[in-house]
């Protein structure tokens, strides 16, 4: 089942869609959330749809502001509901599966138990796209859950996004140290992402072969062998760049081999060469998002090892200056690609977090107001908003954002700490006391080592 973008959906889905997205931004939730699933109850493979769907959901969930006792009771009731879906999935009902799990997430949309279960019913379905989407939301509320992740990158690996499976993976076996299985879980992403500019991969699905089986010889062994090593020797790596230059030279027109030859300079400092690659597959195939993101992270290396090296030099001048090269390079940099990609809600707020470190607080609000309709970047788009009017001195409006993403925030992780933290200063400031040993004792009681947090509650107890 191919994903069915918002043209290609049925006049009733899309119907149903553009009245559930305007019912969303009305904050009616209740209403977009019921006429968004039965948009997905007509289209399945409706993205779009699904990822509003879960947004509603979210910020419903977080409304409700649910206790641990009122959860475990939910998840009691939801248990038959629970086990129908999974009798669905283990007799290959996908279809019906799929839309069961739906369900149990419209009411603990962070929820594991259902989340994983439903990225499987979507890959069964044949769109783990969506089991994609689904478990990249709930990912940062669950960071140490092990399933989560190797559910996650086995999806990105179906779907061909061999970067970001091996990523996962890294995570997972950071999680599962002694997991010899988690172990070859990344070294086979690794792989993968080392030949994906080979082309192997397409001829080894079609043959029904392993990555090994497809290893031509044994040169390319070992070349994968050097390739795959921590540490390269001075060798390896010119052998490797030789290898891929030739590659290039062979087929000036494939992009992933200047991707890969680009890597391989970065990884061994050679970052005036990889900059010269990446300009030149910019010039093959301009527009490329992607690689207009590598051309910066590479600027970006060669700033931080040229500074790292004059930090041991100990010349402090020289320091400086590279420093405030880097600050100006960055600036400038991501305002010219928000120029570019004015939809990209992260460069967004990304320039929103640089103009605010740089005192332009009109221009940050600006940003961080548009960068909120990211379900990502929501709250930490809300906590500089708060910053900024807090800068601008209008705490009564700092107060009004700051309170918004503290009561969408669930659990005292850094960012309700932050957040909190500003909300009690902001209220000291106005001279409400009670309100600033509020928010400070919510930290104060789950980390008393949070900044001078312990002082702020002595002395306003004091």
């Amino acid at each position: 089942m191919a994903e069915v973008t918002r043209a290609e959906a049925s006049h009733e889905a899309q119907s149903l869609y553009n009245k559930g997205f305007s019912a969303f931004e009305r904050g009616n939730l209740d209403f977009a959330i019921d006429l968004l699933q039965r948009c997905l109850e007509v289209e399945p493979a409706f993205l779009q749809a699904r990822k509003f769907l879960r947004a509603a959901e979210i910020a419903r969930f977080k409304q409700g502001k649910q206790g641990a006792i009122a959860r475990k009771v939910m998840a009691a009731k939801s248990m038959p509901a629970l086990a129908a879906a999974s009798v669905l999935l283990g007799s290959g009902k996908t279809d019906k599966a799929l839309l069961a799990f739906d369900k149990l997430l419209q009411d603990d949309p962070l929820n594991p138990k259902y989340a994983l279960p439903f990225a499987k019913a979507a890959s069964a379905v044949g769109i783990p796209e969506a089991g994609v989407q689904t478990l990249e939301i709930i990912r940062e509320h669950h960071p140490n859950d092990g399933d989560l992740f190797e559910s996650l990158g086995r999806l990105y690996t179906e779907i061909g996004q061999v970067k970001e499976a091996r990523v996962c993976f890294e995570h997972l076996v950071e999680l599962r140290e002694n997991d010899a299985d988690a172990v070859k879980l990344l070294k086979d992403a690794s792989a993968r992402e080392s030949i994906d500019g080979d082309g192997w991969q397409e001829t080894a699905d079609d043959q029904g072969g392993s990555f090994r089986s497809m290893m031509r010889d044994e040169e390319e062994a070992t070349r994968l062998e050097k390739e795959s090593k921590a540490v390269k020797s001075d060798a390896d790596a010119d052998s490797l760049i030789a290898d891929m230059v030739q590659k290039i030279e062979k087929e000036p027109e494939n992009i992933n081999y200047y991707r890969a030859l680009a890597r391989l300079y970065a990884q061994n400092r050679m970052f005036a060469e990889g900059a010269a690659t990446l300009t030149k597959a910019i010039e093959m195939n301009p527009g490329d998002p992607e690689l207009d993101s590598t051309l910066s992270q590479m600027r970006m290396q060669q700033f931080d090892y040229e500074i790292g090296e004059l930090k041991k030099a100990g010349d402090a001048d020289a320091l400086a200056a590279r420093e405030n090269e880097r600050v100006e390079f960055e600036f400038h940099d991501v305002q010219e690609k928000v120029e570019r990609y004015p939809n990209d809600l992260d460069l967004r707020f990304r320039w929103g977090v640089l103009l605010h470190k740089n005192d332009y607080f009109n221009e940050a609000i600006q940003q961080f107001q548009l960068s909120q309709r990211s379900p990502k970047q929501r709250l930490h788009s809300l906590y500089y908003m708060g910053l900024c009017f807090k800068a601008k001195g209008q705490f009564d409006m700092a107060c009004d954002q700051l309170e918004i993403a503290n009561s969408e925030l669930i659990s005292m992780d850094s960012t309700k700490k932050d957040v909190c933290y500003e909300l009690g200063a902001i209220y000291e400031e106005m001279g409400n006391k009670e309100k600033a040993i509020e928010n400070y004792k919510l930290i104060y009681q789950a980390d008393i080592s949070y900044k001078d947090i312990a002082s702020k509650i002595e002395s306003l107890y004091e």
